[in-house]
């Protein structure tokens, strides 16, 4: 974590994706330990709960930022309301997410592209407000929650995996730019399934709503992960211990991975509920599904 500006005062760190699953449980780990927290999500209602959670569990401040990560001009208000009120801007998690189900060609053009949009153009629009920032600081980190499926591809996720590859893209770049900087760290964080509510929130053309792929870690697991990473800058940090076996048969037998990883999707990560087509949340939120956890089981 790069120091504060006041040895001994709370490190400030802004969350994206703070009011639901991994950014809001990330939210509580900091809070924890005593952090200023800057919460940034689409859905105010819920940011504030998370809000309240933070401040329950230790947080010295929080401000309340709601902001669609596509929105820069409300990406940059978020990151100046932030540097006004605390001084500075010690890292950034970035964890901003949405999820569609479905083939290629089911998916509408509209849905496909937003969620693309949400990783690739969100993350360069979170990037282009907050690196300025950690320059002028000469220090700061930014986390990105990218994922498993940044590193290989499954049938029925063709947006997801679309949007994960190209964020994982931008992580390489981000982190060849800022090598003239050694106080700035860019890292990305690489989860397998989680238990959060992204798999029932998600937009879905298959008749099912998702479910997380086993083995399912816990939110607070990954958050975890997350701050350990803050603490000790790294390139890419994997959260899923069968992660490396996954991207090794991907890359290594790939003609075995495509003939297993159909029949695979299907039996584990499809909830095979009963639900028509539906956008989820890639347009909007529903605050009526965000929450910390999902509702499968988790390690």
């Amino acid at each position: 974590m790069p120091t504060p500006s006041h040895p001994g005062s709370p490190e400030t760190v802004l969350i994206t994706g703070a009011s639901s699953g991994i950014g809001r449980a990330t939210a509580i780990e900091l809070a924890g330990r005593g952090a200023r927290l800057v919460l940034v999500a689409r859905a105010e209602e819920t940011l504030e709960e998370a809000a309240a959670e933070a401040r329950a569990a230790g947080a010295a401040e929080v401000l309340v930022c709601p902001a669609d990560i596509l929105d820069e001009d409300a990406m940059q208000a978020a990151v100046d309301a932030a540097v006004q009120q605390f001084g500075r801007l010690d890292a950034v998690v970035h964890a901003a997410q949405v999820m569609a189900y479905g083939k290629i060609e089911d998916v509408p053009r509209e849905v496909f592209e937003t969620v693309v949009n949400t990783a690739v153009h969100g993350t360069a629009v979170v990037a282009r407000v907050v690196l300025p920032v950690f320059r002028q600081q000469g220090a700061g980190h930014l986390a990105i929650v990218n994922s498993l499926l940044g590193s290989v591809a499954t049938p029925l996720l063709g947006s997801y995996v679309s949007a994960k590859w190209g964020q994982l893209g931008l992580i390489r770049v981000l982190q060849q730019e800022t090598r003239d900087e050694p106080g700035i760290s860019i890292s990305g964080i690489q989860p397998g399934g989680v238990d959060t509510p992204i798999y029932f929130q998600a937009a879905s053309w298959i008749g099912s709503t998702g479910r997380p792929p086993p083995p399912v870690y816990s939110p607070q697991r990954v958050a975890r992960i997350v701050v350990a990473t803050l603490d000790r800058p790294r390139r890419m940090v994997q959260a899923g211990f069968l992660n490396p076996l996954v991207m090794a048969g991907f890359r290594l037998v790939p003609g075995i991975f495509d003939a297993l990883v159909g029949p695979m999707i299907r039996a584990l990560a499809i909830a095979n509920d009963d639900v028509p087509p539906t956008e989820g949340n890639v347009f909007r939120s529903q605050p009526e599904g965000n929450a910390t956890e999902g509702r499968w089981r988790s390690i």
